[in-house]
């Protein structure tokens, strides 16, 4: 397996931005495991039946990603950043074209770990997931982006301070805030539903 410094990664994104169309082709090979992985991460909470696969979302993330070529790239953890919010759309869009049946329906589930809530039901419905993360950034665009980064992208703390151009210390207080913000979404959209 191709392993890549952060610095080629950079080098090859800069090449695309700039109009190398085959930096492209070269660049896919050294983030698959990467993007394989984060792709593994969003589907390991999908029924098993799912008809979307791993392979096919990274896919999809791919041919979308191809209408950045002309984003200034800064560095791999940009790159990444892009990747999970991507994917993430994917899902939700498929969720959403899924859930058309309406109220009932069988909805997508994405566990969220332990690191982002503690909760004692450790699941919640992706769409509700990105509803209420959508509500997050109306107010705080920073604290959504860090949870989109670090849960969706499994970006780094320090990975996610590049992206975000903030400090390691701001990105780890925006995390607990925001993790906290999220669990009581969670908890008031369960008293509704009650």
């Amino acid at each position: 397996m191709l392993s890549a410094s952060s610095h080629d990664v950079t080098q090859l994104l800069k090449a695309w931005s700039a109009g190398d169309e085959a930096a492209l082709d070269k660049l896919v090979p050294l983030v698959y495991r990467e993007l394989h992985r984060a792709a593994r991460r969003y589907m390991a909470g999908e029924r098993s039946e799912h008809t979307l696969q791993t392979t096919a979302l990274i896919n999809e993330a791919y041919l979308r990603l191809v209408d950045f070529q002309h984003i200034s790239w800064r560095n791999r953890a940009q790159f990444f950043g892009i990747c999970a919010q991507l994917m993430r759309r994917i899902l939700v869009d498929f969720a959403r074209a899924r859930g058309s049946q309406k109220r009932g329906g069988d909805g997508s589930h994405l566990p969220l770990d332990e690191t982002l809530i503690v909760s004692s039901e450790p699941r919640a419905d992706l769409i509700a997931l990105d509803d209420a993360l959508k509500n997050l950034a109306a107010f705080d665009e920073r604290k959504s982006r860090v949870i989109e980064l670090r849960f969706f992208g499994g970006l780094s703390v320090q990975e996610t301070a590049e992206v975000l151009r903030v400090s390691p210390e701001t990105v780890k207080r925006d995390w607990r805030l925001a993790k906290v913000w999220l669990l009581c979404q969670f908890r008031n959209q369960k008293r509704y539903e009650a």
